[in-house]
């Protein structure tokens, strides 16, 4: 009898994350400066800090239904018909572990065993999970020179009979990109006349660091039956570590979605929930306040990657990462850990984001200027001393 687990090879589609191997390497070392960091160094903002002891103090710590605390639902619904001019309501909304619940199902959902799902290269980490569920990524490669910006004539060029998802993620992880309307109705026209599902990552929404208006896919969808949003409290009021998101979609969809939610996470964490409420209905100048530094972070950033030898620099619309490319055929893996290691700063390989980003690396601005200014200070003069 063979010693071990047998476990389902759906669970060899899930590679293990540079991100984690450059982050552990690093903890390891000392005097590391990190640029790799995919959460706001910001504190939680004190009212909703207080929310959240107020709701443990209250005894609000047993389980709560499970497609959410009904007020977070209403308030999620009531946020979103503000902004966007919309007709959501709690029938609506899913309340998840985070964005990846949401991410998780909607990806492992939407797809099935031979299926295609399209996105664009660089992609966050997690559409790997559709690839556990059988499915293929036709990944559509976009480069720092045009900013990774997605021409939706080439996801309409490559959408086949095998199409069962378009996977938008704006602004992105790991480029900041920020899609324009054209591009996000486009393809959500598109995807709705042939049937397709449009999962729209929208974790960093609120993190919009020009003066332009967001396209979120609510607003440029014909309708929520073939569309499913996922979003979450983490990046926008630094609250990464409660672990509230959402989904949005029809009402079909998301009583649909329920099911495995069910036996995913059951319900969420009830002191978390109303923390998020406290959050949305609270005063945003907390967000405002993040958004400006990120602004300055981003700025100076720019000019930092610019001025450095071998990198080529644009400007992120969004979120708090930028990914600069290196000369063609440069190993990212190489460059990024040799860097940690001679020049004690930790950046993130582009590789880790898809094959035709190998020759890149992720920052992170989401840490002090001083952290960024020491950590160019190192890169910079090491940078100059490789010949790629």
């Amino acid at each position: 009898m063979a010693n071990g687990i047998n476990w389902n090879p759906a669970f060899e589609a899930l590679p293990f994350s540079p991100i984690r191997k450059m982050f552990n390497t690093a903890s390891t070392m000392e005097d590391v400066l990190h640029l790799s960091i995919g959460q706001p160094d910001f504190p939680t903002p004190p009212h909703i800090i207080e929310a959240h002891i107020e709701a443990l103090r209250d005894g609000k710590t047993r389980y709560e239904m499970d497609a959410g605390l009904p007020e977070l639902r209403q308030a999620l619904a009531s946020f979103y018909n503000d902004r966007y001019g919309i007709s959501l309501g709690p029938e609506n909304v899913l309340i998840t572990t985070g964005c990846c619940e949401g991410m998780f199902i909607a990806l492992t959902g939407a797809v099935r065993p031979g299926a295609e799902i399209i996105l664009a290269e660089p992609y966050f980490v997690l559409a790997h999970v559709a690839e556990m569920a059988g499915a293929t990524l036709r990944c559509i490669p976009t480069t720092a020179e045009n900013g990774y910006q997605l021409d939706p004539q080439e996801v309409i060029d490559a959408i086949n009979d095998r199409t069962t998802a378009i996977l938008l993620n704006s602004p992105g992880n790991p480029t900041g990109t920020v899609y324009p309307r054209e591009t996000m109705t486009t393809i959500c026209e598109v995807a709705a006349e042939r049937g397709i599902a449009v999962i729209s990552d929208e974790v960093y929404d609120r993190l919009i660091l020009d003066d332009v208006e967001y396209a979120s896919a609510l607003t440029c969808a014909p309708s929520l039956d073939n569309m499913i949003m996922s979003s979450s409290v983490s990046k926008t009021y630094s609250m990464a570590g409660m672990r509230i998101g959402w989904v949005i979609s029809s009402p079909e969809n998301i009583e649909t979605m329920q099911r495995p939610h069910m036996f995913i996470s059951t319900t969420e964490n009830t002191a978390s929930q109303w923390a998020a409420v406290a959050a949305l209905n609270g005063d945003q100048s907390c967000v405002d306040e993040m958004v400006a530094a990120y602004r300055e972070r981003r700025d100076r950033v720019v000019e930092l990657v610019s001025a450095a030898p071998h990198l080529t620099a644009y400007s992120p619309g969004g979120a708090f990462f930028i990914t600069p490319s290196l000369p063609a055929g440069t190993d990212c893996f190489d460059v990024a850990m040799r860097m940690l290691t001679e020049a004690r700063v930790c950046t993130v390989p582009g590789g880790a984001f898809g094959e035709s980003c190998r020759n890149a690396l992720r920052i992170s601005f989401a840490t002090s200027m001083d952290i960024i200014e020491n950590a160019f200070a190192r890169m910079t003069p090491w940078l100059e001393k490789q010949s790629f």
